[in-house]
């Protein structure tokens, strides 16, 4: 199973970004979203080290509420 954890930019250099994402920080490639806009502050799925994909914060928001549901359900 493949997963995409949304992250939000914090800093970037050229192709190369800084992601955090609960507390987690990571450096990714933006090149497959190279003909998007992106800014420091917007939130990106990120697979296998590749922001595959711009999210809205409200996309990001539900997603990690969605994740948090599967993790406290796996803990009971």
């Amino acid at each position: 199973m493949c997963l995409g954890i949304p992250m939000q930019i914090t800093e970037i250099n050229g192709f190369n970004a800084r992601c955090t994402a609960k507390g987690v920080d990571r450096d990714i490639s933006l090149f497959m979203l190279q003909h998007e806009p992106i800014e420091i502050g917007d939130f990106v799925m990120v697979h296998v080290g590749y922001a595959i994909e711009k999210m809205t914060p409200q996309e990001a928001s539900s997603t990690w509420e969605l994740f948090d549901q599967l993790l406290e359900a796996e803990e009971t």
